[in-house]
């Protein structure tokens, strides 16, 4: 075949076309974020043990979810064991039993004694519960149940 000067043929083309997309693919791979995946081997691969387990990631912030129910210390309250016994018993609800004590001499003491004893009324379901002993303005306790329990 001759070609005549400024004439390309069909192959020319389709390698220009072929490089182009080359080109682009490179520049996506580039910024792409994670690792590469293995490359694809003709042969199998021979068996290996399994891979080291990952490295353990530093303690996050615990998950809490909106309370679907809340209970509070106080006068005309019935006891948690009662108000817990009247609540749902599924298993991914997590129970939460907050106690704010006034700064002064005794009151950590006091309000860690009473978050104690509101885990001893709850039964099993405080086996898992979260307990939270802190300071505040208005001393009380209140437990709440909620959908935050980690899988």
């Amino acid at each position: 075949m001759i070609t005549r000067p400024g004439q390309t043929g069909w192959q020319t083309i389709l390698a220009d076309l072929a490089l182009i997309l080359f080109m682009i693919c490179a520049s996506a791979l580039s910024v792409a974020e994670g690792p590469a995946p293995p490359p694809v081997r003709a042969q199998a691969a021979p068996l290996r043990a399994p891979p080291p387990p990952p490295a353990v990631q530093p303690v996050a912030p615990s998950l809490q979810a909106e309370p679907v129910g809340v209970w509070r210390d106080g006068p005309g309250a019935p006891p948690l064991a009662q108000w817990l016994a009247e609540q749902a018993a599924d298993p991914r609800l997590r129970l939460s039993i907050v106690v704010r004590y006034a700064t002064g001499p005794g009151g950590r003491e006091a309000a860690l004694d009473q978050a104690a004893s509101l885990a001893r009324s709850a039964g099993q379901r405080a086996a898992s519960a979260r307990l939270v002993v802190e300071p505040g303005a208005q001393p009380g306790a209140s437990v709440t149940l909620g959908y935050d329990e980690e899988r």
